[in-house]
């Protein structure tokens, strides 16, 4: 299977959904990804939220390529060109910041992969539309709103956005944002909560999972 920028995109319009997270403990984080991909996941993003971060990457990337292998296993939280280098030779399939750096996207343009810059203003979004992001996160998403994206989506005509902050396994909230023109929702603790994580309730994550999915493809258009 190919893994690059425009089948990332692909992957992640189809499914509508990016799942985001991280916990200190490898194997944790590993029934976390099975999970999510017994429950239909096949694009996800690790974040880079501790000093088990890259570690932790190379523990799912290791079982990944065995029995996840048209998963596409992305990093979160990268903030510069040193945590790029690191978790591209690490094998992420897509890198994704919460702020605008030109040299990191530079490094995964020439690596032919996805780089889902973070942006709030207009100026940021044009700065990244510019230099090529194949998909925008509106971070905080939460503080930002839908109405907020249809104010500005059609500035940026053909800019693919995906919201990452505050998106609710609810059918009115997730529905307002795809009609504002997403082409996918992140989720993170509102999907695989501290609670989750700590009681290992991996059934109950599969169902919230399973039930995000069939909120997504009611309203997906």
């Amino acid at each position: 299977m190919i893994k690059n920028k425009e089948t990332a995109i692909a992957a992640i319009k189809t499914q509508g959904l990016l799942p985001l997270f991280y916990t200190d403990d490898a194997q944790v984080s590993l029934d976390v990804v099975r999970t999510l991909y017994r429950a239909g996941v096949r694009v996800f993003e690790y974040t880079n939220r501790g000093k088990a971060a890259l570690e932790n990457f190379k523990f799912i990337k290791a079982v990944q390529k065995t029995e996840m292998q048209d998963l596409f296993l992305g990093i979160g939280t990268i903030k510069n060109t040193t945590e790029a280098k690191a978790f591209l030779a690490a094998g992420a399939d897509f890198i994704v910041c919460p702020v605008v750096d030109l040299e990191v996207g530079k490094l995964v343009h020439d690596a032919d992969l996805l780089w889902i810059p973070g942006c709030m203003t207009p100026t940021e979004i044009n700065l990244a539309h510019q230099n090529e992001a194949g998909i925008i996160k509106l971070f905080p998403a939460n503080i930002l709103g839908p109405s907020y994206l249809s104010s500005i989506k059609e500035l940026f005509q053909g800019q693919l956005f995906v919201p990452t902050g505050g998106v609710e396994i609810d059918e009115t909230n997730i529905d307002t944002w795809f009609k504002a023109g997403v082409c996918a929702v992140g989720m993170g603790s509102k999907l695989i909560s501290k609670q989750i994580l700590e009681n290992k309730d991996y059934d109950t994550l599969f169902l919230l999972t399973t039930k995000t999915f069939e909120i997504i493809n009611k309203v997906k258009p």
